[in-house]
């Protein structure tokens, strides 16, 4: 009897062992194919990111150097190096995580279905999970998506000075979710990125320093314009201005006429972020030239009725 009862449980072994040896070698092969599948996935991704934003950035490049772009610094070039790095990292981590979950997530059920677990109800649970968390979740896949395009195609980073709706100022903070904005009078404000409808960054790029002089009525205009144009001349001597400069301070002309005031436009076009500190700079050296040459400015005029009259060029 014992001996019988041995060769039973010798002959059920013998038969389970196959399928169970089987069974192991297929759940390792199907670790391996995950891992090695989840380690090509990753490299992908962060190739595919890494050429996306470097052609981006050619393309900025190029604009910028179609009109006569000032020498690029150290500094500027490690600034954007960081940047870029940032982007490749956030928007590359992020597809990375995705494609791990799938990857594993498609490695487990296969596992389960090695150990003769039935995948079926499993599959619907997952379907009907998903289900339920997209309809609850619609603003947050948004948000994602919105700020997964936004790193993609370098619309802004950390730094940058831009105008999104209510929030104006600079970015010190960028996620695929919020952006954080301090404005000028120092309140952060946090927009979620599925919110952000339009966006201009003003540290693209290149930018327009605008400066706009109202002068006196009885200023000669031909003569006020040398004036300006040599005093502009005088100002970009300066190493430190010059290297901000991009093209030839452009003196526009007469742009408005009224209340005692005849208005003349300055634009000069300028490195990204460089404008306020050169507008700035514009203004107090033509101050000094206007004292040194006699030219007026200005004087409100207040009516004593009517609403007097403006024209705008």
């Amino acid at each position: 009897m014992p001996v019988a009862q041995a060769e039973a449980v010798s002959d059920w072994f013998a038969a389970q062992i196959g399928p169970f040896v089987t069974g192991l070698i297929n759940v390792a092969i199907i670790i391996v194919l995950a891992v090695v599948l989840r380690f090509v996935a990753h490299r992908l991704i962060t190739r595919l990111v890494n050429r996306i934003i470097s052609s981006h950035q050619r393309l900025n490049q190029t604009k910028t150097r179609a009109s006569r772009a000032a020498q690029e610094t150290s500094q500027d070039a490690a600034h954007r190096e960081e940047r870029r790095a940032a982007h490749v990292h956030t928007v590359g981590g992020v597809l990375g995580s995705v494609a791990t979950v799938v990857i594993f997530g498609v490695a487990f059920v296969m596992i389960l279905a090695e150990f003769g677990i039935s995948i079926g109800p499993i599959l619907a649970s997952a379907g009907v999970l998903g289900l339920a968390i997209g309809f609850g979740a619609q603003s947050l896949v948004q948000d994602f998506l919105a700020g997964l395009f936004m790193m993609l195609e370098d619309q802004f980073g950390v730094g940058d000075v831009i105008d999104a709706g209510d929030a104006v100022g600079t970015v010190e903070a960028m996620t695929l979710r919020i952006t954080k904005i301090r404005d000028l009078d120092g309140g952060l404000w946090h927009v979620r990125n599925g919110e952000i409808l339009r966006v201009c960054n003003m540290n693209q790029d290149w930018a327009n320093a605008v400066v706009e002089l109202p002068l006196d009525y009885s200023v000669d205009i031909a003569h006020a314009k040398r004036v300006i144009e040599d005093g502009l001349q005088e100002l970009t001597t300066d190493p430190e201005i010059q290297s901000q400069v991009l093209d030839q301070p452009d003196v526009s002309g007469v742009v408005g006429i009224g209340n005692g005031a005849v208005t003349m436009r300055i634009i000069i076009k300028t490195k990204p972020g460089a404008q306020w500190a050169l507008g700035r700079a514009v203004r107090a050296h033509l101050k000094q030239v206007f004292d040194r040459e006699g030219i007026k400015v200005a004087y409100p005029v207040m009516y004593q009725q009517g609403s007097g009259a403006t024209q705008q060029g």
